[in-house]
């Protein structure tokens, strides 16, 4: 099913969502896209439906074409102070503040959000799969994430950054019991499963 390009077309309406917020390492990331109503952008869906070659693709794409769009993040030590929820509403007010057009009103994907100045929003469950302009906004926050847990990767081989970008996997978690903890780990998260087998 196609996805819906605008809500309304009475105002400016820029769509926002986040990356990494389940993960135990790294920044959360947040983007805001505001489309370009003259210009199509075609394959747009929720990012975990896409290939990374095509997300990859769509996200020059939607550089290129959207009317402006920003790219914002938290990383792990301002998670640990505000909490992973917080953090991810407030890379999306800098996503949104970093725009070069004001938006009038904001489509959020999921179903609550800090409000933004005095800015309307709409929360929208599963909006990256209904909304292009939030799923335009998981690409990029999706994308971006990615590539800076593969930078971190380079430092810390044995976490399989490059693979499971930090989502608490078997493979990340037999990493940390292995070889601790990095200055990238998210310390308000349960890092490790406790032992649960009676011996």
């Amino acid at each position: 099913m196609a996805l819906q390009k605008f809500y309304q077309k009475e105002v400016l309406e820029a769509g926002c969502d986040e990356a990494g917020r389940g993960c135990l390492a790294g920044p959360v990331f947040a983007a805001a896209v505001i489309l370009d109503s003259k210009k199509s952008i075609k394959g747009l869906d929720d990012s975990k439906k896409l290939s990374e070659k095509q997300r990859n693709d769509l996200r020059y794409e939607i550089e290129e074409k959207s009317l402006c769009f920003a790219v914002a993040s938290y990383d792990n030590k301002q998670i640990d102070e505000v909490n992973i929820l917080k953090a991810s509403f407030l890379s999306m007010h800098l996503a949104i503040n970093n725009l070069a057009n004001i938006p009038e009103l904001l489509l959020i994907d999921g179903n609550r959000f800090i409000p933004y100045k005095n800015i309307k929003h709409l929360c929208i469950v599963k909006g990256d799969a209904k909304m292009q302009c939030i799923a335009a906004a998981s690409i990029l926050a999706k994308t971006y994430r990615d590539e800076y847990m593969m930078k971190l990767h380079d430092g810390f081989p044995m976490y399989g950054w490059d693979r499971n970008k930090a989502y608490p996997t078997q493979e990340h978690r037999d990493a940390i019991a292995k070889h601790g903890i990095t200055p990238y780990h998210r310390l308000s998260f349960t890092l490790q499963k406790k032992q649960l087998e009676l011996f």
